[in-house]
């Protein structure tokens, strides 16, 4: 069996997380320029912090790993758990750097052995309206990493606009 496609997408998952990739960033660089203090600061009160963001990103791949098992949909857009508020920092910065870096690698650690033809496997749960397979959810999944990287960039700019020391 083929493994090409799967061996990209865990590559990808790979790349955005500490790869030197053309944009010239990832989380691993964005993630480094806060700390415990910084990383729960809104620098608007309209902009998400950058722990909320990390918190969104690891339900996301705990949502999207699920679903690569078979399992139902669980999280969706109107639920509490997609967008917590600053009351993680009960839950700690180190903490959820620790969950974010676990979700991304139980991903990848799921996916490897796996070959071409799962990713063409339909997703038993989509809507009928919408049917896809599990190439289409890791997709998004990544492009859904890439789209919050690049909000995580604009957050920490204002913070640094703020704050002249991080």
């Amino acid at each position: 069996m083929e493994d090409i496609l799967i061996k990209d997408r865990i590559q990808q998952l790979k790349d955005v997380e500490s790869t030197d990739l053309w944009i010239d960033e990832n989380f691993e660089k964005k993630l480094s320029q806060v700390d415990g203090t910084t990383a729960f600061e809104r620098p608007i009160a309209e902009m998400h912090s950058i722990a909320e963001l990390t918190s969104h990103l690891i339900e996301w791949r705990m949502e999207v790993l699920s679903r690569l098992k078979g399992n139902p949909r669980g999280l969706e857009m109107s639920d509490e758990a997609n967008w917590r508020t600053n009351d993680l920092r009960q839950r700690g910065w180190e903490n959820l750097l620790q969950d974010f870096h676990a979700t991304q690698q139980d991903i990848i650690s799921f996916l490897e052995g796996k070959d071409d033809s799962f990713l063409h496997t339909a997703y038993p749960h989509a809507d009928s309206s919408f049917p896809h397979d599990y190439n289409y959810l890791l997709t998004g999944l990544v492009h859904h990493d890439m789209y919050h990287l690049g909000q995580m960039g604009i957050t920490i700019k204002f913070l640094k606009m703020q704050h002249l020391d991080i």
